[in-house]
């Protein structure tokens, strides 16, 4: 039987409605599978919750504000368990989300050209 952990709902949807002006704003171009890929928000990852989450892709977008510069040591414990877990992790600052959002988003989708895409279909597999 397989094992069920649940998944702590109440609090990513804590963080969902707490999210900063910067969140909203990548928000906006993340959601509705807008890149072409589904993402999704605070969502979590074994003991973390991912800002946002594109689980085909095993790409994890952080947002970094304040709490983020007084403990870069959790901040590097945390990539590490991610990583381990197969997960790339890109980090970019509120200032950066507001000030220059296309950049962001221009860097997401690079990163997500870059990561592989899922296998083919069984219907496909082998045909040239």
């Amino acid at each position: 039987m397989p094992s069920w952990t649940d998944r702590d709902t109440k609090r990513a949807r804590e963080l969902r409605n707490a999210a900063t002006p910067a969140e909203r704003e990548l928000w906006r171009h993340l959601a509705r599978s807008q890149l072409g890929v589904r993402f999704s928000r605070q969502m979590p990852v074994g003991p973390f919750f991912a800002d946002f989450l594109c689980r085909s892709h095993k790409l994890i977008v952080e947002l970094d504000g304040h709490s983020h510069d007084v403990q870069p040591e959790r901040d590097e414990a945390r990539d590490a368990y991610l990583r381990s877990e197969g997960y790339r992790v890109l980090h970019f600052s509120n200032a950066d989300v507001i000030a220059n959002t296309e950049g962001v988003i221009d860097t997401i989708c690079v990163a997500l050209q870059e990561e592989p895409t899922p296998g083919p279909s069984r219907k496909r597999e082998g045909r040239q």
